[in-house]
């Protein structure tokens, strides 16, 4: 029988698929997320990058297939395991067991919420630089009263890595008109993906802190962006931000 969610995923998915030099993303499987119901499937995607010494940079893990884990271990030596915000970080514990030399780096209050489920020792997402990526990939946490999201810039290929930042669910791959309806509410629908409104609400105290984050990834000038949920953007990017964060600029 069909899998009910399968028409919201992004095939292939659990496997590399490569989007400018040194840089992967990987499609996961659906999760659903949201009030007590009804839940919303949300598609969930990780990104690699490669350093020029040969490290890994993985952000946002999904979950880690023996045929994954092989194709990994064929670009590089896996360094550095990303949770960039709070709610991202279910399946690190498996890629910290898979390569536990590599050091995990979490987001604030990642502890808090995953309730006992990262029992190993992990290094902080607090600041905007002193991290070993420093050199090729820059690091930029925003911080609302819920959570600190933290983005990231690859200078070689002028990649810009958000996660729930931007959302972009595309129309045909939802289900009902529900849900339909509940992404266009939400301000998430393609192709006028924005932050979620809900999450706006979350950073109404730090609105100048949050526009200046935009500004400065705007001035990034990246040439893509990589999103955790539904289509990214693999050209424009500093136009893209501006189309979405138009609220806010």
């Amino acid at each position: 029988m069909p899998d009910a969610d399968s028409h919201v995923v992004y095939p292939p998915t659990n496997t590399l698929k490569c989007v400018a030099e040194d840089v992967w993303i990987v499609d996961g499987p659906v999760i659903r997320f949201g009030m007590p119901w009804p839940k919303m499937p949300f598609p969930t995607r990780m990104t690699i990058l490669r350093t020029a010494g040969g490290d890994l940079f993985l952000h946002s893990p999904t979950p880690l297939t023996p045929q994954l884990k092989s194709q990994i271990d064929a670009l590089g030596a896996a360094r550095w395991i990303i949770g960039p915000n709070r709610i991202h970080y279910w399946w690190i514990p498996e890629w910290h067991a898979a390569y536990p030399d590599a050091q995990v780096y979490l987001a604030p209050r990642i502890s808090e919420q995953a309730r006992g489920r990262i029992d190993f020792d992990t290094c902080k997402l607090d600041r905007d630089r002193g991290y070993p990526w420093d050199a090729e990939i820059a690091t930029l946490p925003v911080t609302g009263s819920f959570m600190t999201e933290v983005e990231f810039f690859h200078h070689p290929s002028r990649t810009l890595v958000l996660t729930d930042f931007i959302e972009n669910f595309e129309k045909h791959k939802l289900g009902s008109w529900f849900q339909s309806w509940l992404t266009r509410l939400g301000g998430v629908q393609d192709p006028d993906g924005q932050m979620p409104r809900d999450m706006r609400a979350t950073y109404s105290r730090q609105r100048p802190q949050l526009r200046a984050a935009v500004e400065r990834m705007i001035a990034w000038d990246p040439a893509r962006i990589i999103l955790a949920h539904g289509r990214w953007y693999p050209d424009h990017g500093a136009a893209e931000l501006r189309r979405a964060f138009r609220w806010l600029l």
